[in-house]
Order: C-alpha cells, then structure tokens, then sequence
C-alpha cells in the first residue's frame, strides 16, 4: 500500500537527480512485484470473506428457515420471508467493497505517522482532514439513520401486505378490488420513495463534500509541499509522496461515507435477524420418543389462539383411547379447529397439558412425528409440485405408498385422468384441481404413510356425492387399520360411521359419550350446534 509513495520518492530523488537507469529499472521491478503481492494479498482477502459469507449463510439458513415456521405459527400466519432477504443483504455486505474501508481504515494512524517523519505540517494536516472526513461520516449517520430505518419498516410492511393480497388474487380480481387495494399500495410506496429520496439527498449531499474536501486537500498538500521543497525543507520527491499518501489515508474514510448506505442496511438486517433469532432459541436435542399408538388425553388444557388475549378452549378435560373413532362437533366458533391444532401440538396450551401417548405432544420431534400423523385442516392448502409430491409431503417418493393413500382417498382414477397423472404440476391453491379435487388429494396427503393419529376438520366441506362415498371408505378402512380417528364436521352423515360423539360449546365439552347416546340426549334437548347441522345437511 505504500509503494506507490516510496516508489514516486525513489524516482524524484534518486534516479532523476542520478539520471541512473539501472536504478529506475530495479525500482520498477521492485514496484511491479510489490504491486503483484498487492494484488495477490487483495484477492485472497476477497475469497476468504467470499468462505466466511457463505459459511454465515449455511450456518443460519436451516435454523432461520424454521424459525419463520414457528413464528407464523406463533402470529397466526403473519410470519413474512424478510429475514431471508435479510440474510442475503448481510451477505451481499459481507463480499462488497464497503467492507474493505472497515479493514483499511485502522491503519489511519500509521499513514498519519508516517507523514509526520516527512514533515510536521504533512502531518497536522492530514490529522485536520481525517478529523474533518470523520465528522462528515458522523454526519451522514445521523442525518439518514432515522429515515432510512423507517424507510425499512414501510417496505417490509408494504411487501408482506402485497404478498397476503395476492394470495387471495381470485376475491380480488372477482370484486374489482385492484384499483382499492393500488391506492393503499401507492400511499405506502410514496411515503417509502419520499423517506429514501431525503435520506438519498442528504447522503449525495454529505458524500459531495467528503469528495471534494479529499480532492481539493490532496492538491492543496501538493502545493504546500511545493513551497517546502522551495524553502529547502524537503526533496521533490517527499512533496509527491505526502501527496500520494495522504490520499491513501483518507481513502477508506471516503469510501466508508460513499458505503453507508449498505452498512446502515446491513447493521439494520443483522438488528432484525438477531431479534427474530433471540425471540426462538435454538431448541436442544431431545431424546426420540417410541412411536405413538395414538392414546390421547387432555388435562385442563386452556388454548389462546396466537395474538389473541381470549381462550377459545378453557379447562377442558378428556382421555381418547387408541384405536377409538370420534366424532366432534359443535357449533360455529365454539372451538373445534383450535382443539383440533392442540391435540396436534400446533398451538402450545397456555394452561393445562394435552398428552400423546403420556407425552406431552409438544415434546415429540415434529420431524420424526409428523409420519405417524395425519391432518387435513379446514382450509386446504397445497404445495407448488407434482400431485404425488403433495401426497407424500414432498419426502422420498414411494410410488406404492402414493397410489394407496390415492386409493384410500378415492382420488386414484381422478389423477389418472390428469394431463401428466400423478407429475401433474399444480400451485399453491390447487390450480386445474377444483375445491372438492384439492380436498381429496389432501386427504390423501393425510392418509399417507399408515398414521396412527388422523383428525381431519370439514373432510367433506366440498365433496360431492362420489367424494362423500369415498370418504366414507377411506374412514372404514382407517377403523380396520386401527388408527386413532378425530372427524370435525356439521354434517351428521358421517356421525354414522363413529363410535363417540364429542361437543363442544363456547370452548366447553358439554357432552361426551357413545354416539347413539349423545345424539339422543342433543335430540331431545335440540342444541344449536348439531340442530343448525341437521338441517343444513338435509335435502
């Protein structure tokens, strides 16, 4: 870093007042081979923080990755794919050029002794410039830290709520909601134009004159080293190299005001990683609990959806042997899909304990449990992939295990008929598939790998007479295999195919029992929950 002064130097003082060739000549291949160290040294700095970014991202990637999970769990689903994005801006920061000014900048005060040893003048002057170069770059912190931040803020904002309205683009587009949702969109993207156009215009402003000072000061020293080689003070030779060296000393300060703008992002992702990581430790490694038979029991358990102050289940208190068949029902809102969550592990209880096997259920490795479990929740929601990859849960492909919880669904010859069968490519929302469709390949999805514990919610919202008989024989053969079965419904067809009925009202099991038993006792007493279902399942 040094040689382009001394080089300057030799050349001024030695080889033109010597008028030696050789001199010059050994000097150039001295600076040729300094230059190439220099460049050698520049380039293994540049892969080693090339390794160090790309190790920073697969030592976080698996655990931010769940971690997203686990808080859209936790929030209801409004967990975003910003921390992602945040990671890649830390690595992009992390492999930049505005990483370098950190590293360069120590050295500052080795420039500034060393324009010291030329003269003392050299060196009040480069202490003046530093001080006044650092001043511009704690300005240009404070003058755009606040807008930007909030500039942050309202982008993110603005994306997530872009990215939920696009998921339901079909309510949008059918409701001719696009110009609406466009002038709340265009609100929020003013006010993040406006606060990135003022903190841009402050950072162009205090970057302008951190350039210019650095320019002018470099040619300025030039001139005073002229008038020092004029009174004898210094060589010709010192007069150029002051100048050279001041401007490296004052380099990394200028290029650390022209990178702040990154920094700042960078310093503002790792704030939200760290917060994001800090809120959901690392889980430890707990022992494989045996395979679950599917035995269940609830002990007081109280459940709190997530962001919300009021338990939708309270104290609740129930013991489901394996292998048993129940039906739960009740009315709208009265709990059923929350008990439902619970008893899978999905929603922590806030009070109480719901067990598995004597376990409690939220001490299973979700890994591990998730084969031995089968879900088909309320709202049916698929995966972009192939029809069988949405079946076997995007795990190992097992060509036979597909085809027969395909066949145990009655959605075998459906898939057949399909463009491509069972490589058909579908979306999120089930794309060519219709409601009913997308709800039997769920259930096959549930079905898969021979559960031991199915609770299906509204399994037959969408069904049409074929899909009903289906269902019906998939719940048969499931009660042949011994499976622990929990059906949620308001229709009271598929009350016939249970053995216990279940009711829940306002969060509360009011009846419990064998099923001729409990629906004799709702008969007579004529409850909303199965009433309002008996004649919306009638013809």
């Amino acid at each position: 870093m040094l040689m382009p002064a001394v080089y300057m130097m030799q050349v001024y003082d030695r080889v033109l007042s010597s008028g030696s060739v050789s001199t010059l000549l050994m000097l150039t291949l001295l600076a040729v081979f300094l230059f190439g160290v220099l460049g050698a040294l520049e380039w293994v700095r540049s892969q080693i923080l090339v390794r160090v970014s790309t190790r920073f991202d697969l030592l976080l990637n698996e655990r931010l990755y769940q971690v997203l999970f686990k808080q859209a769990l936790l929030s209801g689903g409004k967990s975003s794919v910003q921390p992602l994005g945040d990671l890649l801006v830390l690595r992009q920061f992390l492999t930049g050029n505005g990483l370098f000014a950190f590293f360069d900048a120590p050295w500052l005060p080795v420039y500034v002794g060393l324009l010291f040893v030329f003269h003392t003048t050299f060196g009040m002057t480069a202490i003046f410039s530093s001080i006044l170069l650092i001043f511009l770059a704690i300005w240009n912190e404070r003058a755009t830290h606040d807008d930007l931040e909030q500039a942050n803020k309202v982008s993110v904002e603005n994306a997530n709520v872009t990215a939920r309205n696009l998921r339901n683009a079909e309510v949008v587009h059918a409701l001719g909601m696009v110009p609406n949702l466009l002038s709340r969109w265009q609100g929020k993207q003013q006010q993040l134009i406006m606060l990135q156009a003022v903190a841009s215009e402050k950072a162009g402003l205090i970057t302008a004159l951190s350039k210019t000072f650095r320019t002018t000061v470099q040619s300025l020293i030039l001139g005073l080293g002229a008038w020092l080689a004029l009174d004898k003070q210094i060589s010709p030779g010192l007069m150029i190299g002051g100048s050279i060296l001041l401007g490296r000393a004052l380099a990394p300060i200028d290029l650390m005001i022209a990178g702040w703008k990154q920094f700042l992002s960078a310093r503002t992702a790792y704030s939200r990683l760290n917060l994001l990581l800090g809120q959901f430790p690392e889980e430890p490694e707990r022992m494989p609990l045996p395979k679950p038979r599917g035995f269940l029991k609830a002990e007081q358990a109280v459940v709190i959806p997530p962001g919300a102050k009021t338990a939708v289940i309270r104290g609740i208190n129930f013991t489901i042997e394996a292998g048993a068949f129940v039906a739960l029902i009740g009315a709208s809102a009265s709990g059923k899909s929350s008990l439902a969550r619970a008893m899978l592990g999905v929603w922590p209880t806030a009070n109480g304990v719901i067990r598995l096997d004597g376990a409690d259920v939220a001490q299973y490795d979700r890994n591990t449990m998730g084969d031995c479990i089968g879900y088909l929740p309320q709202d049916i929601e698929l995966f972009d992939g192939t029809i069988a990859e949405n079946i076997a849960r995007f795990g190992q492909l097992d060509s036979e295990k597909v085809v027969a919880a395909a066949k145990m669904a009655g959605v075998h010859d459906m898939i057949l008929h399909l463009p491509h069968g069972y490589d058909t490519e579908i979306g999120g929302t089930g794309g060519l598939l219709s409601a009913g469709q997308r709800q039997r390949v769920g259930l096959a999805r549930a079905l898969y790998g021979d559960p031991v514990l199915v609770i299906l919610d509204e399994p037959n919202s969408n069904l049409d007479d074929v899909g009903e008989q289906a269902l019906a024989r998939a719940l048969a053969q499931l009660k042949q295999r011994g499976a622990t079965v929990i059906v949620i419904t308001h229709r009271v067809g598929v009350l016939n195919l249970v053995d216990r009925v279940m009711v829940l009202n306002e969060g509360v099991l009011v009846l419990d029992g064998p099923r001729d038993e409990v629906l004799a006792k709702l008969g007579q007493r004529q409850p909303q929950p199965l009433a309002a279902s008996q004649q919306g399942a009638r013809p």
